[in-house]
């Protein structure tokens, strides 16, 4: 008897076998670590060095500039998944954008390494910014890279974790392992070492696979979408014409209102700068409203009438030229990835967003207090604090993406990313425990021998630093595993045709809402201590556990109508 499909599919170790050995593995490994390196020198490392240099506080404050590309780097997504490089759309793609950047990445680098950040700010302030912008452009490209590039190898699942444990060894280089170089070579040393890595990255980087549908060979076709826009039963332009203004004003005034900003802080005088964390909490809910909600609600009733037969064209219309073309080509860019995002999910969206606004809360809110709870409040040294949250922690978090990703592979996604939201939530309440005295940590520390393994550590091994390790081990590790199943269930949601736009803003709101929760956490803080504020973060966690089950239901639901029977309904990214 022939074998069935099913029974011809590989086991779930074997199939991860298979994953991990694809070569498409190894250069997300590759992108992974040229994408946390310039995150973790341009908004950490970059600090001690302009501390060491005695450059003034205020002064610093210019660099926190650098954030908000990350922040907002979804107002040039559209940009990246449309335009095409002079001389470059041979690469690829997405490595059009993705290799360039890093090798200029790499130049910024060795340049800086070169300068005298006290005397020579100015340049070396300029430096950060573009390349802030740079770091954040790769990282769209290479998000959009791993979603078009996963295949039945290459799964979806495991490319997001590869390229996870990437980001977070590069955070471990470029943040403690910089400091230890740095305080033997110096930071000028230091810095071109960086950058001769990127330097490397990008020449590896040329030799990554494009996906199966990207014609790299002569000059790039016109681009069928922007055609089928003109086809019998698409939209008719003046309608279409009518939403782009809309949207492109939104856009335009959201974009316009981050220059000022960045202007304003740039040119004047230090007493007079706008401050960003206030920017960002007063001029960040806009900025969403403008570029995603409206635009959303937009894109829903185009796609409402599109799919009611209203305002269709009838026959092909004439090719587009002039700046009927140049409309089509904008909308294609900043429009119609809602529409495609919104027809196909409908109300469902609701619910991904929901999701998307809660599961990454507690994290993203919190690193901002870390070390005023680890060196205030517990009062341990910078010394240990180093140990247990840089190495050990971020040992434990690597541990977490890889058991990630072995549950991914062998329970599924939705299943990893429900037990991955629910650890991440209570290991919430282990550090309730430290902010009232830590009894139970430290007797489970002695319990498994952990407490005795910790005081063998030379000069910092402490008793007492054990239970900040093992509870900041087992946060890590829920972490990772939360981050393995998060990085993947996001990516699966995204279309193909869209995968820069569509990631990037459903990124940017996951770091975005962590950003206007600081404020208001801090002053519970203040007001009520951290105990509190642990059992808040425990139950927001829960909340987003829920609405986690919720949408496995919705995604089960959707495959038992559409005659899917997978662990996955939405096992790859849609078309």
């Amino acid at each position: 008897m022939a074998e069935t499909a099913e029974a011809k599919k590989p086991g779930a170790l074997k199939a991860l076998g298979i994953a991990l050995s694809n070569r498409k593995t190894f250069f997300m490994l590759v992108f992974g670590f040229a994408s946390g390196l310039p995150f973790a020198l341009f908004l950490g490392t970059l600090f001690a060095w302009l501390t060491e240099a005695e450059v003034d506080l205020e002064t610093m404050g210019i660099f926190s500039l650098i954030g908000l590309a990350y922040a907002f780097q979804f107002l040039w997504s559209p940009l990246i998944d449309k335009a095409n490089l002079p001389g470059l759309r041979r690469l690829g793609r997405r490595k059009q954008w993705i290799v360039p950047m890093q090798i200029a990445l790499g130049i910024i680098l060795v340049t800086m390494s070169v300068l005298e950040p006290r005397t020579q700010l100015g340049w070396f302030s300029l430096l950060a910014g573009i390349g802030a912008f740079a770091s954040a452009t790769q990282d769209i490209a290479i998000n959009a890279w791993r979603i078009d590039v996963a295949d039945e190898k290459a799964t979806l699942d495991i490319l997001s974790t590869v390229y996870q444990m990437g980001y977070r060894f590069s955070s471990l280089v470029g943040g403690a392992l910089g400091l230890i170089i740095a305080a033997r070579i110096g930071w000028p040393e230091t810095y071109m070492m960086m950058g001769g890595i990127l330097l490397a990255a990008g020449f590896i980087g040329l030799f990554a696979p494009n996906a199966a549908d990207d014609k790299v060979i002569g000059e790039a076709p016109a681009d069928e979408q922007v055609l089928a826009l003109r086809k019998a039963g698409e939209l008719h332009p003046s309608v279409r014409a009518r939403a782009l203004g809309l949207v492109g004003l939104l856009w335009a005034l959201a974009i316009g209102v981050v220059l000022a900003f960045m202007i304003m802080s740039m040119t004047y005088a230090p007493e007079d700068r706008p401050n960003p964390t206030e920017f960002t909490k007063n001029f960040g809910p806009w900025i969403i409203v403008a570029t995603i909600i409206l635009p959303a609600l937009i894109a829903g009733w185009l796609s409402t009438k599109k799919r009611d037969g209203h305002f269709l064209l009838l026959e092909d219309a004439p090719a587009a030229t002039g700046g009927a073309y140049a409309m089509d080509h904008l909308y294609r860019a900043l429009v119609l990835p809602l529409v495609e995002f919104v027809g196909r999910l409908g109300w469902s969206l609701v619910l991904i967003l929901a999701v998307v606004l809660t599961y990454r809360i507690c994290d993203a809110i919190w690193g901002t207090f870390a070390y005023p709870f680890y060196l205030g409040e517990l009062q341990y040294s910078n010394d240990e604090v180093a140990f247990a949250s840089k190495f050990f922690g971020v040992g434990a978090i690597i541990l977490g993406l890889a058991v990630g990703g072995l549950m991914l592979t062998v329970i599924g996604r939705m299943a990893t990313l429900l037990i991955g939201g629910l650890l991440a939530a209570l290991t919430n309440l282990l550090y309730a425990d430290l902010a009232i005295g830590g009894h139970y940590m430290q007797a489970m520390s002695d319990a498994v021998g952990f407490t005795w393994a910790i005081s063998q550590v030379p000069v910092i091994g402490s008793p007492a630093l054990a239970k900040l390790t093992i509870t900041i081990g087992f946060e890590n590790l829920a972490i990772g595993i939360a981050g393995a199943a998060y990085i993947a269930w996001l990516s699966s949601i995204v279309s193909k045709k869209f995968s820069a736009v569509q990631y990037a803003l459903l990124s940017s709101l996951t770091l975005l809402v962590g950003t206007l929760g600081r404020g208001a956490l801090g002053e519970m803080i203040e007001n009520q201590g951290y105990f509190d504020v642990f059992v808040l973060t425990t139950l927001i966690g829960l909340g987003a556990v829920v609405l986690v089950a919720f949408e496995w239901w919705r995604q089960a639901r959707a495959g038992a109508n559409s005659g899917v029977v997978t662990p996955d309904p939405v096992a790859q990214p849609a078309e």
